[in-house]
């Protein structure tokens, strides 16, 4: 008996990335999984892109800083780089607070998680405009 729950749950190992390997189609969903799922690949792609942008924002201060650093320390304020790091701390709170509370127009309902992923995804994704922006501002 247990040999053969053994082999059962064994099975479902083997099964269990077969249907993860299926595609969804993200650009017709057709149910709330489905849905929750883009979403959360949406929010995955957007995440991403943003991390890809970060480096170059910070390399941006970086070089801003190669002017300004003394006389900022010399003030007491930031440099260019410490402060696109503060900021960057706060909005990942923010998104990540703000996102939450989104999704609480869903508490406890099979949506809750999809509003929460397009939201990180919105959010991020404006983020990720503002540092590029940034980025051709300098």
């Amino acid at each position: 008996m247990s040999r053969r729950l053994a082999l059962f749950f064994l099975g479902l190992l083997y099964a269990t990335p077969a249907l993860s390997e299926d595609k969804l189609d993200c650009a017709n969903p057709q149910d709330q999984y489905s849905m929750t799922y883009c979403a959360g690949v949406d929010y995955e792609n957007a995440d991403a892109e943003l991390n890809r942008v970060w480096p170059q924002a910070r390399a941006a201060a970086k070089r801003q800083d190669e002017y300004i650093a003394d006389d900022a320390r010399s003030r007491g304020l930031l440099t260019a780089s410490e402060a696109l790091l503060a900021a960057q701390r706060a909005w990942l709170k923010f998104r990540d607070a703000e996102c939450e509370y989104q999704s609480y127009a869903f508490f406890g309902g099979t949506g809750q998680p999809m509003i929460g992923s397009l939201c990180l995804a919105q959010l991020t994704r404006e983020r990720t405009e503002q540092l590029r922006q940034g980025l051709n501002d300098r």
